[in-house]
């Protein structure tokens, strides 16, 4: 399935094309993993793995992997192959 115009739905309570997803997809898109922080940090998006799942549902090829933070935490990374 192809990613969805901004403004069509896939769930009924979220656009798919949304400009979190819009973000989200580029970033990947250009070759950058990026973790939950990051996320929040670089586009507001307090949510990403919600925002993953959207774009996974659209057809999009995602990987995760967990990787250790400064601190020692365990936080998964997403990017695309």
């Amino acid at each position: 399935m192809p990613f969805v115009e901004p403004g069509e739905t896939h769930h009924p309570n979220k656009p798919i094309g949304s400009k979190q997803c819009q973000q989200i997809l580029s970033h990947l898109q250009s070759g950058r993993p990026i973790t939950a922080l990051e996320a929040l940090n670089l586009y507001g998006i307090f949510r990403l793995a919600s925002r993953i799942h959207d774009l996974k549902k659209n057809g999009i090829a995602i990987k995760s992997r967990d990787v250790e933070t400064e601190t020692g935490k365990k936080v998964s990374q997403y990017y695309i192959d």
